[in-house]
């Protein structure tokens, strides 16, 4: 099998994890091999070419969510580190990949399967010379020197929690241990940032650090979900935590279940960033009495049309988190308003328009200049 094919082969289920800040909803250009390479956003909005793959598709744990499970009848492929490094390294000098998510099944333990992680990165980055975007994923069962020699080579690493406790996760992957095996490294990173210098990583900065939850398979409310979001944004400075709904795989114990709507994956990114960048406690967001948000209404939203539509807030003398609350109006909008009224006056949903503000989801709650904004009737 050649080493493009076997990348085929490793890259085949990986759709099953998210990568980055996202992936564009058209897919790839028809000249990068579907499903191998992927048009993804970096944190700070740069678009690159994203190859997401295993180094192998072997694994000896059970998790009853994956593809990949032992005992699973699934051809299995593995790829040597330095086959992975050599054939990326060909596809970037071909200017077919900018970047690489690299991931593996568990083989030989926890401990071996991230040496050879590293390996690969270590090629990467001193055979090859490669200076591009690597994010690289921490194995259950890693050893702290590893992780932290993930963060010399890596711009990102990630440890899926998968689920949100001991208890959830013994219904979705019994062989994973929470805290020592997928919490902790979380800590490790974090304790790393803080007290160690990073002039010895690759580009003099520590990486950012992810995580990923499966949404739906074990009775999860959405409550526990975002419980757990807070504590993982605001304690371990985590830099997104990633929701991935469920989707039942054929031969797999859980393959009877009923696939999580998409709606609620999209709903729980929506509040998690509420969370993360705009100010909101958890107390504020819109659960019902299972715990679970709305999928008729995005929580901004619905927080705004409880609170903001008798009480709307004055663009002109809002502070900025009084301005991130409003439907419409994002981080960097709410500082843009407050750049341009240090010169001039908010009097028209137009004045919101010339600094690049679309004031279509805001106009019903907020005031211009004392005054709330003049609607346009529909003719239609």
């Amino acid at each position: 099998m050649s080493a493009v094919d076997k990348l085929k082969d490793l890259t085949a289920q990986m759709h099953l994890e998210p990568a980055e800040e996202a992936l564009c909803s058209h897919g790839v250009r028809p000249e990068r091999p579907a499903g191998m390479i992927h048009d993804a956003a970096m944190p700070g909005g740069k678009r690159i070419w994203l190859l997401k793959t295993l180094l192998t598709s072997a694994c000896e744990r059970n998790c009853y969510y994956c593809p990949f499970r032992a005992g699973r009848d699934y051809r299995r492929t593995t790829s040597s580190p330095d086959e992975m490094a050599s054939t990326f390294n060909l596809l970037h000098q071909k200017r077919q990949v900018e970047g690489l998510f690299l991931s593996s099944g568990i083989a030989g333990g926890g401990v071996r399967t991230q040496d050879k992680l590293l390996d690969t990165a270590e090629i990467l980055r001193t055979k090859f010379q490669f200076r591009g975007y690597l994010h690289l994923k921490i194995m259950p069962g890693a050893e702290k020197a590893q992780v932290f020699r993930a963060m010399q080579l890596a711009d990102r690493v990630s440890v899926n929690l998968e689920a949100l406790n001991t208890r959830r996760l013994q219904d979705l992957a019994p062989r994973k241990q929470f805290f020592d095996e997928l919490l902790e490294p979380l800590k490790w990173i974090e304790d790393i940032r803080r007290t160690r210098s990073p002039e010895s990583s690759w580009n003099k900065r520590w990486p950012s650090s992810v995580t990923q939850f499966v949404v739906g398979a074990v009775g999860e409310s959405d409550v526990e979900l975002l419980q757990t979001s807070e504590y993982l944004y605001h304690q371990l400075n985590l830099r997104r935590t990633y929701f991935s709904a469920f989707n039942p795989i054929t031969d797999t114990p859980l393959e009877n279940l009923p696939p999580t709507p998409p709606i609620r994956e999209h709903r729980l990114y929506q509040a998690s960033f509420l969370l993360r960048d705009y100010h909101f406690g958890m107390e504020e967001l819109p659960f019902d009495t299972l715990g679970n948000l709305p999928h008729h209404t995005d929580p901004k939203l619905a927080w705004a049309q409880t609170y903001l539509k008798e009480n709307p807030v004055e663009i002109n003398q809002a502070e900025l988190q009084e301005l991130l609350r409003i439907p419409g109006i994002g981080v960097k909008g709410a500082k843009r308003i407050i750049k341009h009224r240090q010169r001039l006056k908010f009097s028209s949903v137009a004045d919101l328009r010339r600094i690049g503000i679309n004031p279509k989801r805001a106009e019903p709650f907020i005031l211009l200049n004392g005054h709330r904004p003049k609607q346009q009737l529909s003719l239609w």
